[in-house]
């Protein structure tokens, strides 16, 4: 008896409802925890970074109103003599005396060195005898022509009488008009000769180097036996000057002003500046001028300040602070100060700046110190009263840093 044909039914596979579904159920929640997992990371590496800081509220200043003076502007700045010279000789020589010494007080004209002028002063001794032997020659010249002008008129008074003959007259005028233009050579021979000799006592007189006005010897350059040239010698040996003479009364501050804060500072304004050398002494100063033109590299445009009374202790190239004060009457520059603790102020890049907090982060600004009373410091610009400020900075500290604030 043969078998049964196997049908299609009999070749199906059939398979299990819940094995078909189980890898993809198992990969969806294997993504789920990767996800968690990665949030987690995150949110726990942020939570690391933030920096933990101390803050303090910025408080309003109870400041005047706006006619009384008020410091709208701090900058720094260097002290500058507006004249001073590097003295040197006008010629090259070899440096015989030096008659100066670092600090020491000149007068206009003082002599300050002496150079080797023995070359100069035998061209001199030649040109004076030239200038003698040329004298002598005018004098014997004269002689001749005196004796030939009375020749010609003896000769012309007997041409008159027909004694003399033409030919004897004419040789007579001729050797008077001759001697006459020897004689007027001779002259200019004596100018030229004379002026020789001034060029050279003029020499002589350059190898004596002079103070070109009063002034103090801020340095000395060169030494008795040195050589020294008006012009560099490129590298070599010779000195370029003797020294340098500084006029104290033309010392002023120098000052570069961000140019954002520019229009708070005008010509006369009053000022006042404080040496870093002697922090506690403050002078009255005068703005001179602001440069009309600005550094595009620093964003800077230079400004002078005048000292209205100077003093011994101020030295050229010192750093100074110096403190912009609003004219009396003029519209106030800010309007409201604020109180911060000392201790929440920077110096970055010449500019005073705090960090504030916003949106858990630090918010670096830059602020203008008015003064300060006790242990804080009055921003008339840069912050506002009830602001977070950070003190005491922890390193590291940048703009857009993760923050948190500490529990107290």
């Amino acid at each position: 008896m043969s078998s049964p044909k196997p049908t299609l039914d009999d070749l199906r596979i059939e398979r299990r409802p819940e094995t078909a579904g189980k890898p993809q159920s198992w990969l969806a929640a294997a993504v789920v925890v990767l996800a968690l997992l990665a949030g987690a990371a995150v949110w726990w590496h942020g939570r690391t970074e933030a920096m933990e800081v101390r803050t303090v509220a910025a408080r309003a200043s109870g400041g005047g109103g706006g006619t009384t003076e008020r410091t709208v502007l701090n900058a720094s700045g260097y002290v500058t003599a507006r004249r001073q010279a590097t003295v040197s000789a006008k010629v090259t020589g070899k440096v015989m005396e030096v008659n100066i010494e670092e600090g020491m007080k000149v007068k206009e004209g003082q002599v300050l060195a002496r150079l080797d002028d023995s070359n100069v002063r035998t061209s001199l001794d030649v040109a004076q005898a030239q200038l003698d032997s040329t004298r002598l020659s005018l004098e014997e010249t004269r002689a001749q022509l005196k004796q030939a002008d009375l020749a010609y008129e003896r000769e012309t008074e007997l041409a008159k009488q027909k004694i003399a003959s033409q030919a004897d007259l004419e040789t007579a005028e001729s050797n008077a008009m001759t001697l006459r233009q020897r004689v007027r050579r001779q002259e200019m021979d004596i100018t030229t000769a004379e002026r020789q000799v001034a060029m050279w006592k003029q020499q002589i007189e350059d190898m004596v180097i002079r103070a070109p006005f009063d002034g103090v010897i801020t340095t000395k350059n060169a030494q008795p036996g040195e050589m020294i040239s008006p012009i560099s010698a490129g590298g070599g040996f010779t000195r370029t000057g003797i020294g340098t003479v500084v006029d104290m009364n033309s010392l002023e501050i120098e000052l570069d002003v961000n140019e954002s804060y520019i229009n708070r500072v005008e010509p006369d304004q009053p000022a006042e500046a404080a040496l870093d050398a002697y922090p506690d002494w403050k002078m009255p100063c005068k703005v001179i001028a602001v440069i009309p033109t600005a550094d595009r590299q620093k964003a800077t445009v230079k400004v002078r300040v005048g000292f209205v009374k100077l003093d011994p202790r101020i030295l050229p190239d010192m750093a100074v602070k110096v403190a912009f004060r609003q004219t009396a009457g003029a519209p106030a520059a800010v309007t409201r100060a604020v109180l911060v603790p000392k201790s929440a102020l920077q110096n970055q890049d010449g500019h005073d700046v705090i960090f504030a907090v916003e949106n858990g982060r630090a918010a670096r600004r830059d602020v203008t110190v008015s003064e300060t009373q006790g242990e804080d410091a009055v921003l008339s610009a840069g912050a506002s009263a009830g602001d977070k400020i950070i003190v005491e900075a922890p390193a590291g500290l940048k703009d857009g840093t993760a923050v948190k604030e500490k529990k107290p």
